[in-house]
């Protein structure tokens, strides 16, 4: 039967792309493998890997695709090696070994930031090295250091003055430098802030201000998150907050990337037309806007690296048009040859992938869903093209993947350049006339709100993110195979949509056979590299002692517990991996005490704090824990916090529980003098199964039962083989968090069963 071609234009299939140059690809490719090599290299290694390369290109002279390879990338070595070799004759490296005292005038490269420091707040400072005297001789220009400022030299300064551009002539004692990037670390003991800053910088710094005083009459949220999607300000960010969005996908809006400048460039030629300017003139706002965007989010690798991807974007605006890959491989090329450490970046090797997913898989994507309006085509598949390049990284990086980041990204994506605009323009105006800057700012707040309350719920699902269980590079896999399926589902809407439905319910209630288990007493969450128990108090009430890094881990952790109150907060000492997820603690929950050792810990609004020490005894509900250590409760913070961690025996049933925060070997020799009883059938082994343990110690638990928290493929080594190994001899069955995620112990006729969540 023959019809008339009478389809609309959306029925048609897509007429044919142009091919993507791919030449310059390898180039790229290899390049970003040779440099993240190069930089963990002596010089004279690196330099001869440039020399290899340019013989290569000399012995095929006949193969102009492998000579520009190799020509490229051993310009980049050679990059490499003259950086390197830069750090390695510093004077100050030297000075470094010695530990000499040194003092230096620093130009500030990165706006300083703020720890917390033993005795009160600290600062740090990345800048470098103009002048510098010691003992052994003055040098100039010495190279890039790490400045961290603390006691008196930190409160007789405000780390707000510490911007980009400004100087400050320092004392400090030179220790060695981890990252092969800098020639020291300087430990200050005297810092004064020198007059002057150049114009350029000073008028960045008045613009960020601006853009923040255009919002400060906005609630906290939208507040913070404003200069983070203009300049990468993220200051103010709870932590709360960026633990939600890291769940939901929407991590990369707190951070400087391609898309800001995107945004910026595109609202600026837009302008510009509206206004006039002939197209010759766009490539020279292009330029400006480009230059004035690097000083307003300072020239930091990940807004080097943002304004390389956002120029990518503009020349593949037309979403993956076949100069994208080209440009986007030049971009890789230039910022390695500048910043060869960037290899190793982890917000590099996002917006890497990020920009070549869009680049390549965006388009087919979009084509695939033309039974859609082909904006929301569009929408759909820039997001899911980015997330499916990006996940293998996102598996290395996190160990886990964000199931509902595509979605989050779709229906926080609308908001995002208006709100950068509006807090852009917010910010020039408050500059100029603080009420019309307020108005923008509140315009730009609105979209703020809507961006907070995706994270906010989407981050806030349950089953929000999936961990990863086996190796990372097993992600590769998925790439393809996902690629494959999306491309057989996008075509057909039936079954896109009762995908996307399914996964929702998934995501929203995820199955959970079997937990918790009716009669469990003690659940070790998997909160990563930290600690972080649930007790069973009775009636819905819990006892939380310790609570991660994060905030997140433990909140999942107690939803999934069904708990509903926090009858006591114990912190057994004050390092972050056990005490700064707090916060996760009190969403939604009551908490009607906190309970601390002699270190402290976090100070938690509105609830009463207690410190603790050996004989005193916490009760909550139907559970009572005996402190066996530390004996003193006034003793000085001077001391290892770790020894300082609470030691707490918990008696279920007749079953013992001994939970040992993070003591040393002094420390569990101590306890074992003393007279304590530290026998037990579940031990909590201390310091997350480091190699430091005293034998005798954890053969006196006589446990049967070993309980390991740690983070997956954590760079500590944690557990060690050698405490395994202790365990064995014990005759204890161990369990880990890292392997085997949440862990319930249940008691059953007066035997102890450990039970996991997967």
């Amino acid at each position: 039967m023959i019809s008339s071609r009478s389809e609309t234009s959306s029925d048609r299939e897509p007429a044919l792309r142009p091919r993507h140059d791919l030449r310059l690809a390898p180039a790229a490719v290899i390049a970003w493998g040779v440099a993240a090599w190069c930089v963990g290299q002596s010089s004279r290694v690196t330099l001869v890997a440039a020399a290899v390369c340019l013989l290569l290109a000399v012995v095929v002279s006949r193969r102009p695709v492998v000579v520009v390879t190799a020509c490229l990338v051993g310009a980049v070595a050679a990059s490499t090696a003259w950086q390197l070799a830069a750090v390695e004759g510093s004077p100050v490296r030297e000075w470094a070994r010695q530990g000499v005292v040194v003092d230096a005038v620093v130009e500030i490269a990165i706006d300083a930031r703020t720890y917390r420091a033993p005795g009160g707040e600290g600062i740090v400072i990345t800048g470098a090295v103009r002048a510098a005297t010691s003992r052994l001789g003055g040098v100039a220009d010495a190279g890039r250091v790490t400045l961290f400022v603390s006691g008196p030299a930190a409160t007789d300064v405000e780390a707000s003055r510490l911007t980009v551009g400004r100087s400050v002539r320092v004392s400090a004692r030179a220790a060695p430098a981890e990252d092969t990037h800098e020639v020291a670390v300087l430990r200050v003991v005297d810092l004064e802030l020198l007059p002057g800053v150049p114009w350029w910088w000073a008028m960045s710094e008045r613009v960020r201000a601006g853009v923040r005083g255009a919002v400060a009459h906005e609630p906290l949220a939208p507040r913070a998150l404003v200069p983070a999607l203009v300049d990468g300000d993220v200051g103010a960010i709870p932590d709360d907050l960026d633990e939600d969005f890291r769940r939901s996908g929407l991590t990369h809006l707190l951070a400087v990337s391609g898309t800001n400048l995107t945004i910026v460039l595109a609202s600026v030629l837009a302008v510009a037309r509206v206004a006039g300017v002939r197209r010759r003139g766009w490539s020279l706002l292009a330029v400006l806007a480009v230059v004035g965007f690097v000083l307003v989010a300072r020239p930091e690798p990940s807004v080097l690296r943002a304004a390389a991807m956002g120029l990518v974007g503009v020349v593949a605006i037309g979403v993956g048009s076949a100069g994208g890959v080209r440009a986007l491989s030049v971009a890789v090329l230039a910022l390695l040859a500048i910043d060869p450490w960037l290899g190793r970046s982890p917000g590099f090797v996002l917006s890497v992938c990020a920009t070549a997913g869009i680049v390549l898989l965006a388009p087919p994507f979009a084509d695939r869903l033309r039974w859609c309006p082909r904006w929301i085509a569009v929408a759909v598949a820039v997001p899911l093209a980015a997330q499916v390049a990006c996940t293998p990284a996102l598996v290395a990086l996190s160990g886990e993947v964000s199931v509902v980041a595509v979605l989050a990204n779709l229906v926080a994506g609308p908001a995002v350049a208006p709100t950068t605009v509006a807090g852009l323009l917010g910010g020039l105006l408050w500059l100029a006339l603080e009420p019309v800057g307020a108005w923008s700012g509140t315009v730009a707040a609105l979209g703020a709100r809507w961006i907070v309350a995706v994270g906010r719920v989407a981050g806030g699902l349950e089953g929000a993110a999936v961990g990863w269980a086996g190796p990372w590079w097993l992600s590769l896999l998925a790439v393809p195979l996902s690629v494959a399926a999306l491309w057989w589902m996008l075509r057909r809407p039936v079954v896109a949509i009762g995908v996307v439905l399914a996964l929702a319910v998934v995501v929203w209630r995820p199955p959970s056979p079997g937990w918790p288990p009716d009669d469990w007493v003690l659940v070790a969450c998997d909160v990563g590299q930290g600690d972080g128990l649930v007790v069973d108090a009775g009636d819905g009430r819990v006892v939380v002692i310790d609570t991660g890094m994060e905030p997140g881990p433990i909140d999942r952790c107690l939803d999934g517990l069904g708990a509903q109150r926090v009858a006591a907060l114990v912190m057994t000492h004050a390092d972050a991996d056990h005490v700064a997820g707090w916060a996760g603690v009190l969403r939604g929950r009551q908490v009607d005490a906190v309970v601390t050792g002699p270190s402290g810990g976090p100070d938690v609004p509105g609830i009463p704090v207690a410190t603790a020490a050996a004989g005193d005894v916490i009760e909550a509900g139907q559970v009572r824990l005996e402190v066996l250590w530390p004996q003193d409760r006034d003793a000085a913070l001077g001391e290892d916090r770790n020894d300082l961690s609470l030691v707490l025996r918990l008696e279920v049933d007749g079953v013992r529980f001994l939970l040992t925060g993070d003591i040393e070997p002094q420390a569990q020799r101590a306890l074992l003098r003393s007279g304590a009883d530290v026998s037990a059938d579940v031990l909590k082994v201390p310091h997350h199964g480091s190699a430091h343990q005293d034998r005798d110690f954890v053969l006196a638990t006589g446990a049967e039962v070993a309980l390991l928290s740690a983070g997956r493929d954590n760079t500590y080594g944690h557990p060690a083989p050698s405490t395994l190994d202790l365990l064995a001899t014990l005759g204890a069955a161990w369990w880990r968090t890292d392997l085997q995620g949440d862990l319930g112990v249940v008691v059953r006729d007066g035997r102890v069963h450990v039970l996991t969540r997967d």
